[in-house]
């Protein structure tokens, strides 16, 4: 079973980088094939003017054994999102995995600020890409994930629904959104579900994505040099890691046991057995709650 997922589509929309690319890559890895969908091409940035683009993304796919397609495409134009799936109907005559990862407010939301002190076109800017652009995708892409049993929708957020239930996230805007997510999910498994696919909601934990890695001055190869500064940062987990997740349900046959549900990359390394890349199994919501909200010293024992 190296590729589990041969003869495979997926979509991966909003997989330019973060938590999208390493979903996108383990795909690839398990044998799919995985359009690519995003905004920063090769010729264009968004405004989030980083250096990563989909066309990268979709190199890295092809490289880890699958077939990287990259799709240009704004996830808050229908007609945009419509060509997209109209094209993989086309050429693929299927869709098997869709992962709605498209988020773009990194740079729209004000920490701490309360809601009337927010800015308020950011704040509508960062509901729209976090939540219309999910819709907008599931509305023209679940036809075609209908079409053959067995597909699997994958809502990405930032926080379990339980985390998210008690703790106030961030600011009024970034809370709205991720729980806003939360609920597509659990609302699409009751439509989905009788229908033979499966929806759920899916966070990493702490991401190791580039964005993170520029903001604390370090690379992959040395990101533990941030822990003297950051020490809970030891608990973090690379892209890849919830990629696994993904592609572990995406290849599960028994799935559908859970629809409709809220997941966490270390909750799921529990259940398939999937490592991080370096072998460990970071399990971020758990060490939250029972050391870093507590107020406990860093320490990862029994968490990774």
């Amino acid at each position: 079973m190296s590729a589990p997922l041969k003869g495979k589509v997926a979509l991966v929309a909003g997989a330019t980088r973060g938590a999208g690319r390493g979903i996108a890559v383990e795909l690839g890895a398990a044998g799919a094939t995985v359009y690519v969908a995003g905004r920063t091409t090769r010729e264009r940035r968004s405004e989030y003017d980083r250096p990563e683009t989909i066309e990268d993304t979709a190199d890295l796919v092809t490289e880890a054994g699958g077939r990287g397609i990259a799709v240009p495409t704004d996830h808050l134009d229908p007609a945009q999102v419509r060509a997209l799936v109209d094209r993989i109907a086309d050429e693929e005559g299927r869709l098997d995995v869709l992962v709605n990862d498209i988020w773009g407010g990194e740079k729209l939301f004000e920490w701490d600020a309360a809601m009337w002190e927010h800015d308020l076109d950011k704040g509508l800017r960062l509901l729209r890409l976090a939540v219309e652009t999910h819709v907008i995708t599931s509305h023209h892409a679940l036809p075609l994930l209908l079409r053959n049993p067995g597909g699997l929708v994958v809502e990405m957020t930032d926080g379990t629904a339980d985390y998210n239930r008690d703790h106030y996230r961030v600011n009024f805007f970034y809370d709205l959104a991720k729980s806003a997510v939360l609920r597509m999910a659990f609302a699409l498994g009751h439509e989905l579900g009788p229908r033979g696919a499966t929806a759920v909601a899916l966070t990493p934990g702490w991401l190791r994505s580039e964005l993170m890695l520029d903001t604390y001055g370090v690379r992959e190869d040395n990101w533990r040099d941030a822990l003297e500064r950051v020490p809970h940062f030891a608990i973090s987990e690379t892209p890849r890691y919830v990629g696994r997740a993904v592609t572990a349900l995406a290849a599960d046959p028994d799935v559908a046991r859970f629809n409709g549900t809220s997941l966490s990359s270390g909750g799921l390394a529990q259940v398939y057995g999937f490592t991080d890349l370096d072998g460990s199994r970071p399990d971020a919501w758990r060490y939250l709650v029972e050391i870093q909200d507590t107020g406990k010293p860093a320490d990862t024992t029994g968490y990774r």
